[in-house]
This record gives C-alpha cells, sequence and structure tokens, in this order.
C-alpha cells in the first residue's frame, strides 16, 4: 500500500503533518526522506505545533542533530542525520530513548542497521511548484492506521 498527496504549498505540508500527529502512538518511527529543502522539517513543525501547540518553536536539528520536544501523552524526538559519519553515532543522540515516544528522523539512510524494521516511511518530493508526499507504511500496524486515511 502507499499513498500518495499533492501539498500546493507550505501551509498544506504542515496540515499533513498535524493529520499523521493524530495516529502516532508510543514507540513509533517515521522516517523522513527528501532532498534538502523537500520540506521535511515543514511537515514536522505541523505535526510537533499540533500536539504540543502552535508557539511550540520546531527548528530544524540540522546543527544540533536531535531537537525534543514534550508532547502531552508522549515525547517526541527530531533527527537529522544528515551531518552523521557512521551509524553508530545515532547512539550518541538519545537513539535508544525514542522507544518510549515518537522518533521523527530525516535521512533516516544514514541510521543503517539502527533503522527499525517497522516505521511509517514517508517521501517529499518537488514536482513543479508544489510538493508531493508519498507515505509506504513498513509493517502491517502503519497499514492498518493508514487505511482509508485522507487529510
Amino acid at each position: 500500500m502507499q499513498l500518495t498527496f499533492d501539498l500546493a504549498d507550505d501551509a498544506a505540508t504542515r496540515t499533513l503533518g498535524a493529520h499523521l500527529a493524530t495516529l502516532l502512538r508510543v514507540g513509533d518511527v517515521v522516517a523522513l526522506h527528501g532532498d534538502l529543502g523537500a520540506g521535511k522539517t515543514t511537515l514536522t513543525r505541523g505535526l510537533v505545533q499540533s500536539l504540543c501547540g502552535t508557539d511550540e518553536e520546531v527548528p530544524s536539528p540540522t546543527y544540533t542533530l536531535v531537537q525534543s520536544y514534550e508532547g502531552p501523552e508522549f515525547p517526541i524526538w527530531h533527527f537529522d542525520l544528515y551531518r552523521m559519519n557512521t551509524p553508530d553515532e545515532v547512539m550518541e543522540l538519545g537513539w535508544d530513548e525514542t522507544q518510549d515516544g515518537v522518533a521523527l528522523i530525516e535521512w533516516p539512510e544514514r541510521a543503517g542497521r539502527y533503522l527499525p524494521t517497522v516505521r511509517l516511511d514517508l517521501t517529499l518530493e518537488m514536482v513543479g511548484e508544489q510538493r508531493r508526499a508519498r507515505l509506504e507504511p513498513v509493517g502491517e500496524d502503519w497499514q492498518k492506521r493508514l487505511d482509508g486515511f485522507r487529510f
């Protein structure tokens, strides 16, 4: 199963993130794929702000590698692995704590063997002047949750 959505602008990208937030559970991993500037942090901003409040500042973790947020029901970790040299570096970022909350991972392929086998793969790409989001559940649980998903 694969779902595809065309996103006209940043607002639509944030709205998709907010709708995805309603599906999240403790232990979830969302692997965010896409080129630089594809909208991974914009989507994350919509997701985090829908859970933590619109006043929550959601910067890109490009330089810090990880940002954490205290959601009302679980913590949220936003990883940007672009600057990592080896997969083992994720262990220095608190990677093993994410099972108690939700992990949103930009550049997930850099996690290597540490990337969970059950996750939601979300790919963002530019198509002309807009974005396209492709959601691919990896694992049966995500397939059930995405059944009928619209935003």
